[in-house]
């Protein structure tokens, strides 16, 4: 049924045409037809080379309109600060049990987050957490004294983005619910925030290509020059 809707989703536009970012909103809009609420993503190629800590495109946006996905957040915190993380809306919080429970393999959690004197228990799981993305990190903000305002960013709809080795920086950044404008303010504000993290030292073109897209529709790509 997918192929059967890209086909049809293709016969409505030249797929190698590029559109301003309202003009492919529109066209994405159009065409998630699924039946749950679909989600709009970026994906954004950089001329990058992530080998170079230098070029590590790394960091975290908070959308405006939040991106309409419900996150799970897990905190190592004890005492006040575990307190103030239930307050603020965290899913799971915990210490020792915590780092049992995910050495267990239970992992029912999208984000996770730590007070600095933690990291050292965090540090005990961080080959499981790793390579899920899931590991506190002081630059994503996801290690700090301020916990509650952590909680209730990730819960806010606040969008992690991390470079792969290819190049590409992907995010989902809204619903097909979301109103054109709403989806337009979030997808705006995130190709911001990639190019204003652009490498001091970086040569040659940065931003290479952009393309939108619903989870079950087709890649629009969008007129970089004219954003």
């Amino acid at each position: 049924m997918s192929g059967k809707r890209l086909v049809n989703a293709y016969k409505n536009f030249d797929k190698n045409q590029v559109f301003s970012l309202k003009e492919a909103i529109e066209l994405v809009k159009q065409n998630a037809t699924a039946k749950f609420d679909e989600t709009i993503d970026l994906a954004i190629n950089l001329g990058v080379d992530p080998k170079h800590a230098d070029q590590m495109i790394r960091g975290v946006c908070q959308l405006p309109h939040g991106n309409g996905k419900t996150v799970r957040v897990a905190v190592f915190a004890k005492d006040a600060k575990a307190d103030e993380a239930k307050a603020a809306g965290a899913d799971i919080v915990g210490a020792e049990n915590l780092v049992d429970s995910i050495l267990a393999g239970k992992i029912d959690f999208d984000r996770c987050i730590a007070t600095p004197d933690m990291m050292g228990l965090a540090g005990r799981v961080a080959r499981v957490l790793g390579p899920k993305g899931l590991m506190p990190n002081p630059k994503l903000g996801t290690v700090t004294a301020d916990v509650a305002t952590a909680v209730k960013n990730a819960k806010a709809g606040e969008v992690q983005y991390r470079v792969e080795k290819n190049g590409i920086v992907h995010a989902g950044v809204a619903k097909a619910s979301f109103s054109a404008d709403q989806i337009y303010d979030n997808a705006k504000l995130f190709i911001d925030t990639i190019m204003k993290a652009k490498p001091a030292s970086l040569k040659g073109t940065y931003l290479k290509k952009i393309s939108i897209s619903s989870t079950m529709g087709v890649g629009v790509r969008v007129d970089s020059n004219n954003l």
